[in-house]
């Protein structure tokens, strides 16, 4: 790096504050409605970097593995090797809109809807979730299996 990229970064890094990275949040979710669990190790994508990379690059999603994007009206499943189950919530979490197995290469949306959870392709027909059920979100304990990011 050049002396004068140097001043500039020394600047730029003296007037922003940095913060300290956190650990990544899980969650499970559970179907108050039904009385199932959707997922046992939910990540969350809040950011504008994770929301953009979502599920791209992975293989697969294990049972009890997911993603929930916040906020998030639609999604595309371009580039994905794997279909996807896709619940979509009201800010309240209650389920507007539901998705199964949605295959690589389309799009879904819904525009009524606060956030999206990307859940394995089954996870909806084996929950028995329907549109209008309740969805709780609880912490969920970071394992060493569950310890991958997003982004």
């Amino acid at each position: 790096m050049n002396r004068l990229g140097r001043m500039v970064r020394g600047m730029r890094d003296g007037l922003t504050a940095r913060r300290p990275p956190t650990p990544d949040a899980r969650f499970q979710v559970s179907n108050l409605t039904r009385h199932t669990v959707l997922a046992t190790s939910l990540e969350l994508a809040d950011s504008g970097s994770r929301r953009n990379k979502g599920l791209l690059g992975r293989q697969g999603l294990a049972p009890g593995e997911g993603l929930w994007i916040v906020p998030c009206e639609a999604v595309h499943t371009f580039g994905m090797k794997f279909p996807i189950d896709l619940v979509y919530l009201d800010r309240g979490k209650r389920v507007k809109k539901l998705r199964n197995s949605v295959p690589p290469w389309r799009l879904s949306a819904c525009l009524s809807a606060h956030s999206v959870l990307e859940l394995p392709a089954g996870t909806i027909r084996n929950t028995q979730t329907e549109p209008g059920d309740a969805l709780e979100f609880s912490s969920a304990p970071l394992t060493r299996d569950s310890s991958s990011s997003l982004g």
